[in-house]
């Protein structure tokens, strides 16, 4: 069981540095400040937190480590390794210097179990829901190799790439989304709302209402009992999803859905091919066994679709045929990616073919977000314009009636 002790001490250059360090005991904690350099002044345990500096934590609502996360923890590692620390040091100091407090806990737990002599792989994956599988038989064909150095700067690129992915699309997505909220917000609030204080200044004035007003009024007493009812049918089924979403059977129903989507299935497409080539090139470059690598770009692919086709590609490669020939029978594998595959295959530069699809794929994506942004602001801009301007409308019809009403 680890401790957390706080320690006061003199580095190399004799300056005086503080810190916290997660250790078995206080014998432990002196031998770590020693390999990193530093000679201990003081060492206390850690007093937990009480009454407000206690830190407080919602389960389902902590910061994960994310790839970015990943990706700048692998580049530091990767840079400090190749200019001659050691792997222990090296997670001493990325330890201390984390900022997320969920990596940080994790990376002093896979030093103390390095210093106890696990390997690095065997530590790390330990923690698989934080640390990709991808990582983890990277780290462990760089160790295997000797070269674990290069095997974290593959796993810096290939993140890196992969966050820029997800950003482009997020932040091409971003100004869509918010207009369908705001706009859905307001229809919500004029309904709840508005629509009510004109029904009742129109029924003190008598009269028959017009058919688009009576149409919105009725709508309005639905939506006050029709509201909460919603609300919560969708606060279930967001929990529901989140409890469901990685399971065999419910990804087996999603994925094909998502691909066959107009417009969108072929984003998501593009997506998925890019991700796996990118995934695939780095596992060759690792190192990493053609069946082993398929399995695992299988399972990081985030698409039941593409998992259970690679699973039929290594199944076809087991026996003896290429990579290229089950790939194309895929339907889900473009013929581009299977003819390229195949060159790769022929010329013996898998790795650098498939790098080249995951550029082309990128790209690809890019320009068909671009363009799919472009499409939708002015379609959301008409809907806005026509459920919004038609209520208002349908509110203002019998204004027109008031004066014949008054007379």
């Amino acid at each position: 069981m680890s401790l957390a002790f706080d320690y006061r001490g003199r580095d190399g250059a004799g300056k005086l540095v503080k810190g916290r360090v997660d250790a078995a005991s206080e014998g432990a904690v002196v031998q770590r400040l020693r390999g990193m350099g530093v000679s201990p002044i003081a060492i206390t345990e850690a007093k937990a937190g009480t009454g407000l500096q206690t830190e407080i934590k919602i389960p389902g609502f902590e910061k994960g480590v994310g790839l970015k996360d990943l990706a700048i923890m692998s580049r530091q590692a990767s840079t400090m390794l190749s200019s001659g620390l050691s792997l222990l040091r090296a997670l001493s100091i990325l330890a201390d210097q984390t900022e997320n407090k969920k990596l940080k806990d994790i990376l002093g737990k896979v030093r103390d179990e390095v210093e106890q002599g696990v390997s690095f792989s065997d530590a790390v994956g330990k923690y698989p829901v934080d640390f990709p599988p991808i990582m983890i038989n990277m780290i462990r064909a760089g160790e295997t190799g000797g070269f674990l150095d290069q095997a974290m700067d593959s796993i810096a690129t290939n993140f890196e790439k992969e966050h820029k992915l997800r950003s482009t699309i997020k932040s091409a997505m971003t100004y869509p989304v918010v207009v369908l909220c705001m706009s859905l917000a307001s229809v919500v609030i004029m309904l709840v709302f508005i629509v009510p204080i004109f029904q009742d200044m129109f029924s003190s004035l008598g009269g028959q209402l017009p058919l688009p007003t009576m149409i919105l009024v009725q709508l309005s007493h639905a939506m006050r009992w029709g509201a909460p009812v919603l609300a919560v049918v969708i606060a279930v089924g967001w929990f529901w999803y989140r409890a469901n979403k990685n399971t065999d059977r419910f990804r087996a129903f999603r994925d094909p859905i998502m691909l066959r989507l107009p417009i969108f299935g072929s984003l998501t497409k593009k997506i998925v091919i890019a991700r796996f080539a990118r995934n695939f090139s780095n596992m060759i470059g690792a190192g990493v066994p053609i069946l082993q690598a398929l399995k695992i770009v299988g399972e990081v692919s985030n698409n039941f679709v593409v998992q259970k086709a690679l699973d039929r590609v290594s199944e076809s490669v087991r026996k003896g045929e290429s990579i290229a020939e089950p790939l194309a029978q895929e339907k889900v594998f473009p013929t581009m990616v299977a003819q390229m595959v195949a060159v790769g295959e022929d010329a013996g530069s898998l790795e650098t073919m498939l790098e080249k699809i995951a550029v082309f794929y990128d790209s690809e994506v890019e320009s068909t977000t671009e363009a799919l942004t472009s499409l939708i602001e002015p379609l959301l801009i008409a809907f806005l314009g026509v459920v919004v301007g038609g209520m208002i409308i349908a509110l203002y019809l019998p204004i027109f009636q008031i004066t014949s009403l008054v007379h």
